[in-house]
């Protein structure tokens, strides 16, 4: 949809709720079967991660995470008629407000569950704190392009790429109150590391960086994502933050792993990096049986 032109007219022409239905559809029926080989992992992944369901359920959750991927792509065009109280229901707002008000940096963690790129837009317009984004671009050079011009009209700013290390110490120091918004489930040697489902995180992933970052910058770790309720409508959940003066890396990594992980389980029909993810590889099957 990014990648065409008349595609991404339509559906910023269209109602915000016609134009997520229509973008959950074409997912659905259209991308679902030319793409069966990430079908067949998520399938595969599923199975591992929810065992409590039968077969049926898990397809029925497998043909709601296709309508929610198209959705959360056609919403990239109406994010600006998205960011408001009748689409995005805080859990304890003011509990929330009053994290986004205090002091010190701000590292916003977060996965590809639900809509994303509306939750960083969402923290931006929660907030007077400056705001960066860090994301990997999309291989299709026209898909980059636009979601990079989508992006820095919501996000405040959005980096990627060569430089993006030195940008994000830039921004981190520039304010007392800057925040960093970081997707944790980002894929790395053809694997996703995060949730660890009972791996071990390797050092050079997103969390591991994002602890190195938050010592050297006195920053805390607000964990949240948001969740989809029905149609363009959706639910943020959030954690206490976790803070580094008091807590060891191995303290904040279980928290933000249980918190976020339960989340990938709980909205397994919302999570992106499902089919991205690869379970069935040696040393990869989740330890144990997922909390639900």
């Amino acid at each position: 949809m990014l990648s065409n032109p008349f595609l991404f007219t339509l559906m910023r022409v269209l109602p915000a709720r016609s134009a997520s239905w229509l973008g959950g559809w074409l997912s659905a029926h259209v991308a679902r079967p030319r793409m069966k080989l990430r079908d067949a992992r998520a399938r595969a992944n599923l199975a591992l991660l929810r065992p409590d369901l039968d077969e049926a359920a898990r397809e029925t959750m497998l043909t709601r995470r296709w309508r929610n991927i198209g959705r959360t792509l056609a919403e990239l065009a109406n994010v600006d008629r998205l960011v408001n109280d009748a689409h995005v229901e805080v859990v304890d707002r003011a509990g929330y407000q009053a994290v986004l008000d205090g002091p010190r940096p701000l590292l916003a963690l977060s996965i590809h569950l639900g809509n994303w790129d509306l939750l960083a837009a969402h923290i931006k317009a929660s907030t007077d704190r400056p705001g960066l984004g860090v994301y990997d671009p999309p291989e299709d050079e026209k898909v980059a392009a636009q979601l990079k011009k989508a992006r820095q009209s919501y996000m405040g700013e959005a980096i990627t790429g060569d430089g993006a290390a030195r940008g994000i110490i830039k921004h981190l120091n520039s304010d007392p109150r800057a925040t960093l918004y970081i997707l944790l489930d980002e894929r790395r040697d053809r694997q996703v590391w995060f949730p660890r489902f009972g791996r071990k995180l390797p050092p050079s992933g997103n969390l591991s960086v994002a602890l190195r970052l938050a010592r050297k910058v006195n920053a805390r770790f607000l964990p949240f994502y948001l969740a989809r309720t029905s149609g363009p409508h959706f639910r943020l959940h959030w954690h206490p933050p976790l803070d580094p003066l008091t807590m060891s890396d191995e303290e904040i990594v279980a928290a933000a792993d249980a918190f976020l992980g339960q989340a990938c389980i709980t909205h397994a029909d919302e999570w992106l990096a499902l089919h991205d993810m690869d379970l069935t590889q040696p040393g990869h099957a989740p330890t144990a049986p997922p909390v639900m």
